[in-house]
């Protein structure tokens, strides 16, 4: 039927990837994905960009509007990017059995990969 959507199911791949990569594995996969998503010229991912990735991701059936609140929902910042950051911890928050995990293993994996951000408390 024309105009009907598709629904798109995520599968949590994290934990497996956790588990079998380590913290420094994880986070380096993670990062990858970030630098095959990202806008080269602004080092973010920005909806042009996640839209013209969005097949690697197997989100070609979304509409913009979709991939807008992909965006916004990691959006820490409210630039309509989303920066590397941004990105690892949106990838994290969407793996509700990975943040039931404890979590001192990402706290050191984020601080090493990244530092310690503005306003962090550990």
């Amino acid at each position: 039927m024309a105009g009907r959507r598709q629904a798109v199911e995520f599968e949590d791949h994290l934990p497996l990837m956790a588990e079998k990569l380590g913290e420094e594995g994880l986070m380096e996969e993670l990062c990858n994905g970030f630098h095959l998503l990202m806008d080269p010229a602004r080092g973010l991912i920005t909806f042009d960009s996640l839209k013209r990735n969005a097949a690697l991701l197997g989100l070609s059936a979304l509409a913009d509007d979709d991939l807008r609140a992909m965006l916004r929902e990691g959006d820490g910042d409210g630039d309509g990017a989303l920066s590397q950051w941004e990105f690892c911890v949106l990838m994290l928050r969407l793996s509700p059995e990975l943040m039931d995990c404890p979590r001192r293993w990402l706290d050191d994996a984020f601080r090493r990969t990244f530092g310690s951000p503005a306003g962090f408390k550990s």
